[in-house]
């Protein structure tokens, strides 16, 4: 593959300004399971878990109180 030129380099760097970086830690078998789910559904694990969190997101705020005091199956 050919070296990026410096306007590419350039670009990309503008490009990851835009976004933060998150360090998530799960175990070895949820990460395989949110793997597998997330191939399952031809999205990335990224895609897969920024769809999980707007949805949830999207659902507490819809509903406020709903989520609240739930602690089952955590």
């Amino acid at each position: 593959m050919p070296e990026k030129t410096e306007a590419q380099k350039r670009a990309q760097k503008a490009y990851m300004e835009k976004f933060a970086r998150v360090e998530l830690r799960m175990t070895q078998e949820k990460r395989n399971a949110v793997q597998a789910h997330a191939e399952a559904h031809s999205e990335s694990v990224n895609g897969f878990i920024n769809r999980a969190i707007e949805e949830t997101m999207e659902r507490d705020n819809a509903a406020p109180g709903a989520s609240e005091g739930q602690t089952e199956g955590k």
